[in-house]
């Protein structure tokens, strides 16, 4: 049989029957979703190849043990941010183990101890952690930004040699200031007992000096009434009044003079105010097109999956909306200005991706204060109601998928990236807006809820509840044609970073 070296990733879901005791028809539903829009998708992406699904897992394999483990990465990252709204007992959280190893290879199946050791990691995996073995962490230990937690050799079933684990850190420094953070709780609980100790030492011993001393005079006279006229003579003295201070009198006060700050030293120094003066004006940022509309009626959600039911009538106020999503140019506008986390990378025309809900969001915020208008992220109504441009169809231009109307995948004749094309490239919808589906996954204000009970009807934004997790629409280019529709949504965690993740802002009138 044909044998070949591989990295095996083995996940499967914790709790699996509890959850479906609590819920079967809906943990079903959930299990089959995240399978087919997260697990399928994320080791296609990574190069991998599913070999099969196990009703609650799956197993893969990779040729390269770094694409392995990004995509178990990737996977529990996704999870996280898909729990963050819901109560912690309907969680679904994944245990993952990789591992690298001969394996025999069948059509629909493969075996071997390189498979049966990745499965024994996945089962000692803490839920939402992945688990690797020694061979491929001396493959990745230098190649991934992450970090890795020794946890010794561990004997596993029906394994003869123990395995060597490794837990994966998706934040490098976590490890460190974890360690640093309890080295430091250890060091100041033995100086507070160490000091606690030497003081009572010291006390003991300056106190006995004086306990002697006024022993040795209570023997010798009677107790005696306090003298209080000299504390009666200080109070005299405390109340006499101050003497007057040169502004209350008519004699001049001694002129003070302060040096003035200067920039630079020497004749050529040039005051604070006068460098001011001559510096030149910080450039006004470059703002994004904006498209003003009008406001109206419409039907938002449709019936196409349970997270967008039900569909509800919502009106829109006039509201203003970028006629783009932001762009690599003007995302790095804000970073060279100090105010935005990081300087984004890539085609300036294209797309910012890999953007957290916190940075959106920390953007509006920057171009708000620079051009003193009220730019912020809009609502979930108000970018279903520009996607659909006026229709009612399921995709802006019909109800049936055209080929070359999006930025996704398999959607038009442009080979696969790791960014989206430049925006603009495609149509507009009839609204005027570029890129209302594919290209960049887009954030909006509103806290993630699982269905539309209770959501306003006035177009503004959703925010009470848990908001650990926020909506994100649009799909992109790495996802398929069901993302493009105008009412797809979806969630994440809303301080993680992906890299399909982008936005564009609004303006109220």
């Amino acid at each position: 049989m044909p044998r070949r070296l591989a990295a095996i990733v083995a996940g499967d879901i914790v709790g699996y029957s509890r959850l479906m005791e609590i819920d079967e028809e809906g943990t079903h539903i959930r299990m089959k979703r995240i399978q087919r829009d997260l697990i399928e998708p994320s080791i296609a992406e990574h190069h991998g190849r599913l070999v099969k699904t196990t009703g609650d897992g799956f197993i893969a394999i990779f040729d390269s043990p770094v694409e392995a483990v990004r995509c178990g990465i990737v996977i529990q990252q996704n999870m996280s941010g898909r729990n963050a709204s819901l109560p912690k007992d309907h969680w679904i959280e994944y245990r993952i183990g990789v591992n690298l190893g001969d394996v025999i290879i069948e059509d629909d199946d493969i075996y071997g101890d390189g498979v049966n050791v990745a499965v024994r990691l996945e089962s000692i995996a803490d839920p939402g952690e992945v688990y690797i073995s020694g061979g491929i962490y001396e493959q990745i230990k230098h190649k991934l930004v992450c970090g890795y937690e020794s946890l010794g050799d561990r004997k596993v079933k029906n394994i003869t040699d123990p395995v060597r684990v490794y837990r994966v850190l998706p934040d490098p420094g976590a490890l460190s200031r974890a360690r640093t953070r309890r080295e430091t709780i250890l060091i100041i609980l033995l100086s507070l007992i160490l000091l606690g100790g030497a003081g009572g030492t010291l006390w003991y011993l300056l106190r006995l000096p004086y306990q002697t001393a006024t022993d040795r005079l209570s023997a010798q006279a009677p107790p005696q009434i306090a003298d209080t006229a000299p504390r009666v003579a200080l109070k005299k003295e405390a109340t006499q009044p101050a003497p007057p201070s040169p502004a209350a009198t008519d004699q001049p006060s001694a002129p003070q003079t302060q040096p003035s700050a200067s920039v630079g030293v020497g004749p050529a120094a040039r005051t604070t105010k006068e460098a001011a003066l001559q510096a030149p004006p910080a450039p006004s940022p470059r703002e994004p097109e904006m498209s003003m509309l009008r406001g109206g009626v419409f039907m938002m959600g449709s019936n196409e999956d349970f997270t967008e039911k039900p569909v509800h009538q919502v009106t829109i106020k006039p509201f203003a909306i970028s006629r783009y999503p932001i762009s690599v140019r003007e995302w790095n506008q804000c970073a060279a200005a100090n105010a935005c986390s990081f300087v984004a990378t890539g085609n300036d025309d294209a797309p910012v991706t890999n953007v957290s809900w916190s940075d959106a969001k920390q953007f509006a915020a920057w171009l708000a204060g620079v051009t003193h208008k009220a730019y912020r992220l809009p609502s979930e109504a108000e970018w279903e109601y520009a996607a659909r441009g006026g229709t009612q169809t399921r995709y802006w231009w019909g109800d049936e998928f055209q080929a070359g109307m999006a930025n996704c995948k398999n959607c038009a004749d442009v080979a696969a990236a790791q960014q989206p094309i430049k925006v603009g490239s495609f149509k507009p919808n009839p609204f005027g807006l570029y890129d209302m589906g594919g290209g960049v996954d887009q954030w909006v204000e509103d806290c993630w809820h699982r269905s539309y009970h209770g959501a306003p009807s006035d177009g503004s934004a959703w925010v009470d509840g848990d908001c650990s997790s926020h909506v994100i629409r649009s799909g992109s280019w790495k996802n398929d044609q069901r993302y493009v529709r105008p009412a797809n949504r979806d969630s994440y965690d809303t301080n993680v970073r992906y890299p399909t993740h982008g936005f564009r802002v609004a303006l109220s009138p």
